[in-house]
């Protein structure tokens, strides 16, 4: 019998399990992500479209088959399964680094970063589908900054270890910490599957059910899952701008991989460092108190007030903290730092709020093919106005165009009619928490 003591118990169980399994999740992705934007930074811009052009036609190609592991497969062998193929492939790359500079950035490059952009955008979605099975929509808005928040501790000592262990085991053996981090997320996830869960007694035994197409089709009948499709080309439309455009600054200042690892390592650490003191502050007070939708709102406005930076001071360097910092490293940390910090939360808490299905199959299409098609559309567009002669202020005044755009959207996504009532749940499962021994 589940007593409000018990429930509050599994909650808080709950909620320290999930902080630090995506602790571990994102600690493996931040150690690994540094020697991906190294091999962008040795073939600049120019290659861009072209890696996430790849990225894109494999999101196609992935989301079915994704779908039809969701419908007939049980939640835990699905993230066992998914979760074991990564690190697998983690542990096979090893020997590719051994011999990047007889391969080739170019090729490695093509190879590697779709494969990191895969590797990303799944395991973090198939985590947040997890969370909004395991906790209910009101609560979510009080939980998911915490659990960001372990993320973003992963995603700063993600950096910090790989800073540290560089220079002394190299690139290749980075890999093989990763897999291990991931490992542990993978054993926490788990047990959370197993133990934990606001759905009905054995619902995590069960596949999703339905279409494998599901993902695809929900995109044309939900409103709410269009307005986050839109915001997601849009919006992350602004940091792939960034990116693009540092890849070009990496690639000019920094010829030597380590050297430029070390860069990547700094962006990252910067910008996981703003994430976690937003869901210190802001976000948590945001979401519960405004709305998640304010969550979505707010970094947009972030994004355009950067971008008109851009356009009035350049990007030279300029004066941070005692130090000379490119405009471009400044606008980079800026929106990365709001969107894991603010945007993600924000938007996990609102997708706890669509059925079920929508949860794993529509939300994983539009952050993993939705988010590669912007990715293409964006860097072609960079490398198209820059064959024309467009400077990155006139770039950057575009972008601003565009962060204006999405500031609406932002809100109407909060808005939806489509997104079903928030549910009152106090902690994580109550009345609904179980263990596996109940």
């Amino acid at each position: 019998m589940n007593t409000p003591r018990t429930a509050a118990a599994n909650g808080g169980r709950a909620l320290t399990l999930s902080a630090v399994a995506f602790f571990f999740v994102m600690m493996a992705y931040y150690i690994v992500r540094p020697v991906r934007e190294q091999l962008s930074g040795a073939v600049g811009s120019k290659e861009l479209p072209l890696f996430y052009g790849i990225t894109f036609v494999v999101m196609l190609l992935l989301t079915p088959v994704f779908g039809a592991m969701v419908a007939r497969f049980p939640r835990k062998r699905l993230l066992g399964w998914s979760y074991s193929f990564f690190v697998l492939c983690l542990v096979a790359f090893v020997p590719a680094f051994v011999l990047q500079d007889r391969i080739g950035a170019r090729l490695l490059g093509s190879v590697f970063f779709v494969w990191v952009s895969v590797f990303n955008l799944f395991v973090v979605s198939l985590f947040w589908s997890l969370m909004a099975d395991i906790f209910q929509s009101a609560q979510a808005r009080r939980v998911f900054p915490t659990i960001a928040l372990g993320g973003m501790a992963g995603a700063v000592g993600g950096p910090g270890l790989g800073k540290l262990l560089v220079g002394v085991i190299g690139v290749p053996a980075l890999l093989v910490v990763s897999a291990i981090a991931l490992l542990a997320a993978l054993a926490l996830l788990l047990t959370l599957s197993t133990r934990f869960d606001q759905c009905s007694a054995g619902a995590h035994d069960e596949a999703v059910g339905g279409s494998l197409w599901a993902g695809i089709k929900e995109l044309w009948t939900r409103p709410f899952l269009r307005y986050m499709a839109v915001l997601m080309v849009l919006g992350d439309g602004i940091g792939t701008l960034a990116y693009a455009l540092m890849a070009d600054y990496t690639n000019a200042h920094y010829p030597d991989r380590i050297a430029r690892t070390n860069f990547y390592y700094n962006l990252d650490w910067a910008t996981n460092i703003l994430g976690a003191l937003l869901q210190l502050t802001l976000t948590r007070w945001l979401l519960v108190r405004k709305g998640a939708g304010w969550g979505l709102v707010v970094p947009a406005l972030v994004n355009l007030a950067l971008l008109l930076f851009v356009v009035a001071l350049g990007i030279g360097n300029i004066s941070l903290f005692g130090m000379a910092v490119p405009m471009l490293a400044v606008m980079m940390v800026g929106t990365r730092g709001f969107a894991y910090g603010m945007t993600k939360p924000a938007s996990d808490a609102l997708y706890t709020r669509v059925p079920r299905e929508t949860r794993y199959k529509g939300k994983n299409f539009v952050e993993t093919t939705i988010w590669r098609f912007g990715d293409v559309v964006v860097t072609s567009g960079v490398s198209v106005l820059g064959t024309l002669g467009v400077a990155v202020t006139g770039m950057a005044g575009i972008g601003a165009a565009i962060s204006a755009l999405a500031t609406w959207v932002a809100a109407r996504a909060g808005r939806s009619p489509d997104l079903l009532p928030e549910q009152q749940g106090g902690t994580a499962g109550a009345g609904q928490a179980r263990t596996a021994e109940a």
